[in-house]
């Protein structure tokens, strides 16, 4: 590596290769190192996590940070292309549908404005049209459900190279070094990193897009930003009797959700664990919280082969379990995309456009990612998203 950077980012995936990326394909001129210290990504978040793309939320600013993400993937095959090779992310829509019952329906339908006033095409559905959706449906305790027929998922891992490829084409230098602290100059200023050797570089600024290790750097940095790991299971399924229709990625209102993979269905649930870098799974947490709730939920789940399970790590935000998108206020030069809390895949495209602009242009243009800023946290301003998954 050099021994300086006009731009360091720390964490090589997926959010920290889309801002590589975008300050390039921007038109931003200087020099871009990421380092990441895992680049066969087998610990990184993107790879284990469902691919889910999403505008079914309650806040404004994460509907229009998914609205420009899904735009963006629709095309990504043809923008991230490479000397005229794609870059397939094998995307598809079969929508995101949420069950509602008594107890949550009023909260769909009072979401399901918002998103419409901002342009989501979003189907309210009675608990007769569910079963047009997913004709096994057990529906006796559904009120109805709230459809978004233009979401889906991807490939996420490909999702990952495309930004990746994309960005050493446009002149990102990877590194795959590790880094142990960010640096601080007499000022107070972001100054650059310091390597696990005790190699330091320096930058004029440093993007700190470490996942769920961004806490543990921030502090580094004399920052406390409140991102702390959180484990999420994942397990993939063969059915006895296949379903009639390809699955929408399905919400339970217990929390359970579910969605195709090919000839596979995987499925989660978001249950309490304690914050830490632990990437076991439990057959046991499948048989005991999620496959109950599946066969009650549809017929054709109450036979069906574990495949395989796997944990990833949500980079958890104790706050408001939001992304934290912009310049630290108390640590000038010191930008930050962490904290999705499982966004990360799908904000990718939008969090990368916000920090482009506030990096080149000290501003937000495109997307008013204002109320994720730092700064939140200092005004109480808060971001309180009900529609976590």
């Amino acid at each position: 590596m050099q021994s300086r950077y006009d731009i360091i980012v720390v964490g090589g995936g997926v959010i920290g290769s889309s801002v590589a990326c975008q300050l390039l394909q921007d038109g931003f001129t200087g020099s871009v190192a990421v380092i990441e210290k895992d680049t066969g990504y087998e610990f990184a978040s993107t790879p284990r996590s469902a691919g889910g793309i999403r505008q079914l939320f309650s806040t404004e600013v994460n509907i229009r940070m998914s609205h420009y993400s899904l735009q963006a993937f629709k095309t990504f095959a043809q923008d991230m292309a490479v000397d005229g090779d794609l870059a397939p992310i094998d995307f598809k829509e079969p929508g995101y549908l949420f069950l509602g019952n008594e107890a949550i329906m009023g909260t769909l339908l009072r979401q399901a404005e918002l998103q419409r006033r901002l342009g989501v095409q979003v189907d309210v559905l009675s608990a007769a049209d569910l079963k047009g959706v997913i004709p096994e449906l057990n529906v006796e305790d559904l009120t109805g459900g709230v459809f978004s027929p233009d979401d889906g998922y991807m490939d996420a891992y490909s999702v990952l190279q495309g930004y990746v490829r994309k960005a050493k084409r446009l002149g990102a230098e990877y590194a795959r070094q590790e880094v142990a602290a960010i640096t601080v100059d007499e000022n107070g200023r972001a100054s650059g990193v310091r390597l696990a050797d005790g190699t330091e570089i320096s930058a004029g600024a440093v993007v700190l897009t470490a996942g769920a290790w961004s806490g543990t750097l921030a502090a580094t940095a004399g920052v406390d930003l409140p991102v702390v790991p959180l484990r999420r299971q994942l397990f993939a399924l063969d059915l006895a009797q296949p379903l009639q229709k390809p699955l929408p990625l399905t919400i339970d209102p217990k929390g359970v959700y579910f969605r195709h993979e090919g000839s596979l269905v995987i499925a989660g649930f978001a249950n309490d664990v304690p914050f830490g870098f632990d990437f076991h799974w439990e057959k046991s947490f499948f048989e005991q919280e999620i496959w109950p709730v599946m066969a009650d939920r549809c017929p054709n789940f109450e036979q069906m082969k574990l495949i395989r399970g796997w944990a990833g790590l949500y980079d958890h935000n104790q706050i408001d379990h939001n992304s934290i998108i912009g310049e630290m206020p108390d640590r000038k030069g010191l930008y930050v995309a962490t904290g999705f809390s499982g966004h990360g895949l799908m904000h990718a495209p939008a969090a990368g456009k916000a920090l482009s602009e506030l990096i080149r242009l000290g501003k937000l243009e495109t997307i008013d990612a204002s109320p994720l800023s730092p700064e939140r946290f200092v005004t109480h301003r808060y971001v309180r998203e009900e529609a976590v998954i």
